[in-house]
């Protein structure tokens, strides 16, 4: 399964924080990860590694967020982002951030549920 395609899968999990060398360096000794750090227009985006498949990555809180604590949040793939936050509001769901185009890596968008839980759904526009 390629779980970069297949709707409903978990297929990214990502770090927001406050030091992302400090975190870098913890997640790196406690599992091994490799990472590697790219150069983006906000800051600083790494990915981690494990072996030679990208698993999940990290950022620095953004200044608009402050405020926000630390928190990994995960991703799951959808067929169309714009119709899953539609089904998400008449399931009584609520849009957090609505879709928006991620340059080279998708359409996205922040979900949450009736009891509150946040997460991510993403139409990946990757090469595959």
């Amino acid at each position: 399964m390629d779980v970069y395609k297949s709707h409903g899968a978990f297929s990214w999990s990502e770090l927001m924080t406050s030091d992302p060398a400090a975190a870098r360096e913890f997640y790196s000794k406690l599992f091994g990860w490799g990472s590697k750090e790219m150069p983006m227009p906000d800051g600083a985006y790494t990915t981690f590694q494990v072996g030679d498949t990208s698993v999940g990555g990290m950022m620095k809180i953004p200044a608009g967020a402050a405020g926000m604590p630390p928190m990994w949040g995960v991703y799951v793939t959808v067929r169309d982002v714009d119709s899953t936050v539609k089904q998400v509001e008449a399931l009584g769901g609520k849009v957090v951030m609505a879709p928006w185009e991620v340059p080279g890596v998708g359409r996205m968008a922040v979900i949450q549920d009736p009891q509150g839980a946040s997460l991510s759904v993403i139409t990946y526009s990757m090469p595959g």
